[in-house]
């Protein structure tokens, strides 16, 4: 039997870029998390519903449901960063062989007088408040094949802001 979908589910579907570009670190914490999700909370979890069920009849068992709805979290969890982790993209740091700018380049920029620094992550690790931002971002997607001392304009909020590079590594 296929389940409905309302359009709104859809739309949003058909917008969603899947993106699996990550950083070594964001990795390492992926793998890290799943180590200590799988060694030290699922044993637990396990031996919980395990008691529980031994309390009497299970349809009555608000005990049991809710251990069985935390180890089904859990399983859910490693499940999803295990997917995770085995479709990464490991992003490499720094400019290519020619200089020009890549994924995982960190930039510094003159925009109107000011001096920003922004290193280009994949979409699951953007930051903009840290300086870091997205390839798939109007600012990223511009400074992709970009060289030091390149220009370019972007027209943002019906403004023409020129950002000149001043520096990649």
């Amino acid at each position: 039997m296929r389940i409905p979908k309302r359009r709104g589910e859809i739309e949003s579907q058909q917008k969603r870029v899947f993106d699996n570009h990550l950083t070594p670190e964001k990795i390492a914490r992926l793998e890290k998390d799943l180590e200590d999700l799988e060694k030290n909370l699922l044993p637990p979890a396990a031996a919980e519903l395990r008691r529980t069920a031994e309390m009497g009849d299970l349809s009555e068992n608000a005990a049991y449901q809710h251990a069985k709805d935390t180890l089904r979290r859990m399983n859910n969890r490693v499940l999803s960063l295990r997917a995770r982790i085995n479709n990464a993209i490991p992003i490499a740091a720094g400019p290519d062989a020619f200089g020009k700018i890549t994924l995982g380049t960190t930039v510094t920029l003159k925009q109107n007088g000011r001096t920003v620094t922004y290193q280009l992550v994949g979409p699951q690790e953007t930051k903009p408040s840290q300086g870091r931002i997205s390839h798939h971002s109007p600012v990223g997607s511009a400074l992709i094949g970009k060289k030091k001392g390149d220009t370019f304009s972007l027209k943002i909020n019906d403004a023409q802001i020129t950002f000149e590079i001043l520096e990649v590594r």
